[in-house]
C-alpha cells in the first residue's frame, strides 16, 4: 500500500516511472554549497542557512528557476544572488495574501447576490428544489455536499435553526450561503438555469458565462493561495473566459495572448472590486507591491502598457487613507 493505494494501482498513479529514486537527503550546509557550485552569489552563508532551515530547498527551487541559464545543469546566470531569489519568494507570499483579500470580497458578494436572488424570486428554501437546476444529478450531488458542510459547521445561526425548526430540515438560503465553500458556490452557479444566472451576472454587468467561468477559476486560484503554492508566474490549468462584449470597453484591459497567466485574474478582480467596493485601495496596493520588489510583471502576463489601460489609470502608488 502507498498512501492507502494498493501497489497494483501504482502504475496508473505514477505513469512512466521506470527509474528507481536514489537521491540522498542533503544537509543545509550541502544545499548552500550546491547553490554556490552552480554559480549563485551568497553574500551571507549563515543567513542563507537560516532561511533554508525554515523554507524547504525544494520549495525555493521554483523561485530560482527563472535565474537559471541552463536548466539541465541548473547553472545560474552570472551575478544571480540568493537575496534576489528570496525577494521573489517574499513577493509571491505577499501577492497571494493580496489575492486572498480580493477573492474574499468577491466571494462574499457573489454569495450574497445568489442568496438574495434565490430567496426573493423563488423562496427561502428554493435551493432545495430541483426545478431550479439544469441537471437533477448535479443538484443531488450539490445538496449532499452542502449537507456535509452544514454538519461540520459550528456557526451559531445554523445551530439555532436546527434547534428551533423542524421543517424544512435545512436552513434558509441566506444562512446556508454563509457556510458554503467557494467551490460549492461555483457548482451551484453552474447548475442554475441560464436566465437566473444572467440576472445574477447583471449585477456585475457581465455575461453569465463570464461570471460562471470566473467563479470556477477563482476557486482554483484561491486553493493555490490557501495552500501556499507559487502563483506569480504559474501557468494556470483552470482558465477563465474573458469578457468580450459587455460591459463595453472592459475587454481591452485583458491580455488575450496570455490566457494562462495570473494577470487576467488580477484584472477581473480589480474590475469586480471597483463595483463591489468603489473606494478600495487594492489596485494601488498591487502596484506598490510590484514596485517595492522590482518584479518583472511581464512574467505574470501583464501587458507592457498595463498602467495606461482604463482599468488601471487610478492605480498610481499613493498613500492609503
Amino acid at each position: 500500500m502507498l498512501f492507502g493505494v494498493p501497489s497494483n494501482r501504482r502504475v496508473t498513479l505514477f505513469r512512466g516511472a521506470e527509474m528507481e529514486f536514489g537521491k540522498p537527503a542533503t544537509t543545509v550546509d550541502e544545499q548552500v554549497q550546491l547553490l554556490l557550485d552552480r554559480g549563485m552569489v551568497i553574500d551571507d552563508p549563515d543567513w542563507a542557512r537560516h532561511y533554508l532551515q525554515h523554507i524547504n530547498y525544494y520549495r525555493l527551487t521554483a523561485y530560482w528557476l527563472p535565474f537559471e541559464s541552463d536548466h539541465d545543469t541548473h547553472q545560474f546566470r552570472p551575478g544571480t544572488r540568493f537575496d534576489e531569489v528570496l525577494n521573489l519568494y517574499v513577493f509571491d507570499r505577499e501577492f497571494r495574501l493580496l489575492l486572498l483579500d480580493a477573492i474574499e470580497r468577491v466571494e462574499v458578494s457573489v454569495r450574497t447576490q445568489w442568496a438574495y436572488y434565490m430567496a426573493h424570486r423563488y423562496g427561502p428554501h428554493s435551493y432545495l428544489d430541483v426545478a431550479h437546476a439544469t441537471n437533477p444529478r448535479w443538484h443531488a450531488g450539490n445538496l449532499a455536499s452542502l449537507e456535509k458542510e452544514l454538519a461540520r459547521s459550528d456557526e451559531v445561526f445554523i445551530q439555532h435553526y436546527l434547534d428551533t425548526y423542524s421543517r424544512p430540515a435545512s436552513p434558509p438560503v441566506w444562512s446556508v450561503c454563509e457556510v458554503m465553500s467557494l467551490g460549492l458556490l461555483s457548482r451551484w452557479l453552474t447548475q442554475l438555469r441560464k436566465g437566473d444566472r444572467s440576472r445574477l451576472a447583471a449585477t456585475y454587468k457581465l455575461d453569465q458565462r463570464v461570471l460562471q467561468a470566473f467563479v470556477r477559476h477563482l476557486t482554483y486560484v484561491r486553493n493555490l493561495c490557501a495552500h501556499h503554492s507559487r502563483v506569480w508566474n504559474r501557468s494556470l490549468t483552470v482558465t477563465m473566459e474573458l469578457p468580450r462584449k459587455k460591459p463595453p470597453g472592459l475587454a481591452e484591459n485583458f491580455h488575450h495572448h496570455e490566457p494562462r497567466k495570473i494577470y487576467n485574474t488580477v484584472a477581473m478582480l480589480a474590475y469586480l472590486l471597483d463595483r463591489i467596493s468603489p473606494n478600495h485601495s487594492w489596485k494601488r496596493r498591487l502596484r506598490t507591491l510590484l514596485d517595492a520588489h522590482g518584479i518583472d510583471s511581464a512574467q505574470m502576463g501583464f501587458p507592457s502598457d498595463v498602467w495606461e489601460r482604463p482599468l488601471w489609470r487610478d492605480s498610481h502608488a499613493t498613500p492609503e487613507h
